[in-house]
């Protein structure tokens, strides 16, 4: 037993034999509070966690542990890696069972749970499995941009995934049609919540992917407590939406909701009414875009016809267009010319010609045989028209032909005279001929 300081002055041993008179000094009550306290063994104790921040780097984190049925908190202080090993699930809301040791400080007079070992419990352990979950199907890349299609501009139809006469049912139509109102819709109402949930929505996503005109489908629940959600973080829709050829609007929680199915969605809207105005678009934004854009092309077309007319009558004031024949009358003019001048050059190379023709005529006339035949000459044959050149090549007896200026004549060789004097024929009455040849 612990020594009381106080006793060698005549305070009381026990609590109970303390009096208005003679009462214990409280560093006494604390002290013994203490001794109390760390006596009792390490325990293990349930309860969710509230007010809890983590500290960085610091190696002790400190939170609250209520009650889950009675409001009762006391303030835990956690050493080492003890919030670490607890899981990613381990935040506010988390059901927890701690190995405690209790703590007493007795300059607060405070007494508080030191903790040596955390395990999530119930929602817990299912937020730790959605962790690992997040963490797997984003190692896979199911969560990347790039996997993510475009919402079509004016979807032909949009499947509604909703709960049974549910609120988000009539947010989505109703918003949707405000902004377009000629909007079609393919509506499967199946259970949001509760064990047949994530079963019934997977199977109305499968059953509208497949819907040729369905171009876009919503799938609204509009928030709710984490449990209410957690079929949304189930793999098995998850994986469904992902595979899904059809693009995919979420509209499950609110701002500060996450479900992994919000970050598998091509488009993950805040709430279902963000969802319709998202899905379609505005037909007043829409009419009034047009008819800025009929302003601007009207203006555009005007400027276009302005400019034109103006390099129109820019091109239209040119002399050339003012009177087209004048390039021509150029031309003609330059044509008329040239001929002149092919003419001039045509009729002088002629008579230049016609001279040196002249010329050669008269040179071929003065050296031509007949020429020469016109002054008294002829030129004697064979009768295989070889000419005689000497008397040689002819016989006494012999036959030759003879041509003169005019026509030809026959002879008949009755002698020849090699030395060249000329012979007389012995009988005058027959014909001789005087051969010379040259």
């Amino acid at each position: 037993m612990t020594t009381n300081p106080h006793q060698n002055q005549g305070l009381a041993l026990k609590a109970a034999m303390t009096t208005a008179e003679n009462p214990w000094p409280l560093k006494l009550l604390t002290s013994n509070i203490r001794g109390y306290i760390d006596r009792m063994s390490e325990m293990w104790v349930e309860g969710q966690v509230v007010e809890y921040s983590p500290r960085g780097s610091t190696r002790m984190s400190f939170f609250t542990l209520r009650d889950v049925d009675e409001d009762v908190s006391m303030r835990v202080t956690a050493f080492g890696s003890a919030v670490a090993d607890a899981g990613e699930g381990f935040a506010e809301g988390a059901r927890v069972v701690v190995r405690v040791k209790p703590s007493f400080w007795e300059q607060r007079g405070s007494l508080s749970l030191q903790a040596k070992e955390i395990r999530l419990q119930g929602l817990g352990s299912l937020l730790a499995q959605i962790e690992r979950l997040r963490a797997q199907l984003a190692r896979e890349g199911l969560f990347a941009a790039q996997r993510k299609h475009p919402l079509p501009f004016i979807p032909r139809r949009i499947g509604l995934i909703c709960g049974r006469d549910a609120k988000a049912k009539e947010d989505v139509l109703e918003n949707a049609r405000l902004r377009w109102p000629t909007a079609q819709f393919v509506i499967r109402e199946v259970a949001v919540q509760g064990q047949y949930a994530v079963e019934q929505v997977t199977a109305a996503l499968t059953e509208l992917d497949a819907v040729p005109d369905v171009d876009v489908i919503i799938i609204a629940r509009g928030g709710g407590s984490v449990e209410d959600l957690l079929p949304f973080s189930d793999e098995r829709m998850v994986r469904a939406a992902a595979g899904a050829a059809t693009p995919i609007v979420s509209a499950i929680g609110h701002e500060g909701d996450a479900p992994l199915l919000d970050l598998v969605a091509d488009y993950r809207a805040s709430t279902p009414t963000d969802a319709a105005r998202r899905v379609v678009p505005d037909f007043r934004e829409e009419l009034s875009g047009v008819s800025h854009l009929h302003t601007r092309l009207v203006a555009a077309t005007s400027r276009v016809l302005a400019r034109e007319a103006e390099s129109l009558n820019l091109l239209t004031s040119r002399p050339i267009l003012q009177r087209p024949t004048a390039a021509l009358e150029q031309q003609a003019s330059s044509l008329e010319q040239a001929m002149l001048r092919m003419r001039g050059g045509v009729s002088r190379t002629l008579s230049a010609q016609q001279a040196e023709v002249a010329q050669l005529q008269a040179m071929l006339n003065t050296l031509s045989p007949t020429a020469t035949l016109a002054r008294g000459y002829s030129i004697l044959r064979t009768p295989s028209k070889t000419i005689l050149r000497t008397t040689g090549e002819i016989k006494a007896g012999s036959l030759i032909e003879g041509m003169l200026s005019e026509g030809t004549f026959v002879a008949n060789i009755v002698g020849v005279n090699p030395k060249g004097s000329f012979v007389t024929d012995p009988q005058p009455s027959q014909s001789s001929t005087e051969g010379e040849s040259r």
